[in-house]
């Protein structure tokens, strides 16, 4: 659990800078430069991320049950908020759709529905603090992010129906692959029974 742990204070506390010491953000970019900074925030995270996969995988060898096996219609539920999740961070990478442009941070909204997605499906102490860091790490970020969209005045372009319709499309297809095969291959657990 150690192991995890530290992958999670590293990942997610490379990514809550901007929501925690913004402003020492932009003073160490200012001092040291962009790229410096990218690389040294790329490789924190890159280190954070393989000991968080890593203490995951080892906590799941000698899993803390700590509630029953949730009903199915839960993991029906996770599933329909997983597929909320892949469209939303299409939705992020994808210019010009309508969802980033009403929600603004599309990315942390769909780590929230992948983190509650996971709360609710599973019942092992690794999930909870895996899936609950992620999710709480979401609800701050995503706070601080429209701070800032605030302060700025930051407007996001409208959108067009036919890049949401090419953003939902794309992330139903993300999901169905994902669901109904990477997930069994990369996690070892398939989520659709298959």
């Amino acid at each position: 659990m150690l192991t995890l742990v530290a992958g999670l204070v590293l990942f997610l506390g490379a990514h809550s800078v901007r929501v925690f010491a913004d402003g020492w953000r932009t003073s160490t970019i200012a001092r040291v430069g962009e790229k410096p900074w990218k690389g040294v925030y790329s490789l924190v995270s890159l280190a954070g991320f393989v000991l968080l996969v890593v203490g995951y995988g080892l906590a799941r060898q000698q899993p803390v049950v700590l509630w029953s096996p949730p009903p199915v219609g839960l993991r029906h539920l996770a599933s329909l908020l997983t597929l909320v999740a892949f469209v939303l961070v299409v939705a992020a990478y994808l210019p010009g759709n309508q969802l980033k442009a009403k929600l603004h941070h599309p990315m942390i909204l769909g780590v929230k529905a992948w983190a509650l997605a996971h709360l609710l499906a599973n019942n092992m102490l690794a999930d909870l603090v895996l899936f609950g860091s992620f999710l709480a790490w979401a609800v701050l970020d995503y706070r601080a992010a429209r701070q800032r969209d605030r302060q700025r005045g930051t407007v996001y372009p409208p959108g067009t129906a036919s890049r949401t319709a090419l953003t939902v499309v794309a992330g139903v297809v993300a999901w169905a692959a994902f669901a109904f095969w990477a997930h069994r291959v990369l996690i070892g657990v398939s989520p659709m029974g298959v």
